[in-house]
């Protein structure tokens, strides 16, 4: 008589054979998702019509023509303006030829830079220790103060190099500056800051209009409570992967984990913020994604936009 595997170990082997089987599909659908791509519509009063918003593209070959797909989606929305919050880059690159590609977008272009445009906070320890330091400064706007997070990791000369190839490609870049842009009847005032964690962020005095006011910056956690009408941020990716189970808050679109604000729209001292998933990924040989795919927002578009 052929002797059975007590049930214990049949349970294990049988848990070790799913996995096994489930590891290649589910890799399939999370590079599917990371290769697809969200149109979410914001419609906030007062706003400017036609602002596109993208953030954290991290360039590379394995996703450059994912990115073009996606430009040709913004351009058919036809924006008045685009924004971009940072991360235009994915590692250590040799040169910056794949910014090329902005030169493709059909509307005026600014952007801040982000982390990895400094090469901060790139490997797994070094964004813990960011986080961790980030969250602890609680910042205001009054006496906003990130010098203590520029700790000598920052490499200034790769993120001007990089700002000069961006500027050549079309790219207006904001490093702690505002810019005015008239849309239609209305003037949008853009204050763009540098990078957080880079510890380069230093809002600008900016005049007292009535202009509509959006603060540009990439890492949502070093957000003040500025007079502003809106604040776009990116740096979070939505988390990325957000599997079955996991606890997530989710209201109104937005997306948290505990205390981490991940994506969507959030109200805090007055103040509206919405955080983008973005659009790469980053430290990963491709593109994956869980529940969460890659954004592009349109705030106030000229005509109605179809659900995907």
């Amino acid at each position: 008589m052929k002797p059975s595997l007590p049930a214990l170990k049949y349970c294990k082997w049988l848990a070790i054979a799913l996995i096994i089987g489930l590891v290649p599909s589910s890799l399939g659908y999370m590079s599917w998702e990371g290769r697809s791509s969200d149109i979410t519509v914001l419609s906030l009063e007062g706003a400017p019509e036609g602002i596109v918003f993208i953030a954290d593209p991290h360039l590379r070959e394995g996703n450059i023509d994912h990115i073009h797909a996606m430009i040709r989606e913004i351009n058919a929305l036809h924006p008045n303006v685009v924004l971009i919050g940072g991360d235009f880059v994915y590692g250590e690159e040799e040169d910056f030829h794949l910014q090329e590609v902005w030169r493709e977008i059909d509307a005026p272009v600014y952007a801040v830079l982000g982390n990895h445009d400094y090469q901060v906070g790139i490997d797994a320890v070094s964004c813990y220790k960011k986080t961790l330091a980030a969250r602890d400064l609680h910042v205001n706007a009054e006496n906003y103060d990130v010098s203590s997070l520029r700790d000598g990791s920052e490499n200034s000369a790769f993120a001007d190099e990089l700002v000069s190839v961006l500027e050549l490609n079309g790219v207006h870049v904001l490093r702690n500056e505002y810019a005015e842009i008239d849309i239609g009847e209305k003037t949008l005032m853009i204050v763009g800051l540098d990078d957080g964690w880079a510890g380069m962020a230093d809002p600008p005095e900016i005049p007292e209009t009535g202009d509509y006011c959006v603060y540009l910056i990439h890492e949502p956690d070093l957000r003040a409570d500025w007079n502003a009408d809106l604040i776009l941020a990116g740096h979070t990716h939505g988390g990325q992967f957000i599997p079955p189970g996991v606890d997530v808050t989710r209201q109104d679109g937005s997306v948290q984990v505990r205390d981490f604000e991940l994506s969507g729209l959030f109200e805090k001292d007055g103040t509206v913020t919405y955080i983008t998933r973005g659009m790469g990924t980053s430290n990963l040989p491709i593109d994956l994604r869980l529940g969460v795919p890659p954004e592009i927002v349109i705030i106030n578009p000229y005509a109605e936009i179809s659900p995907e």
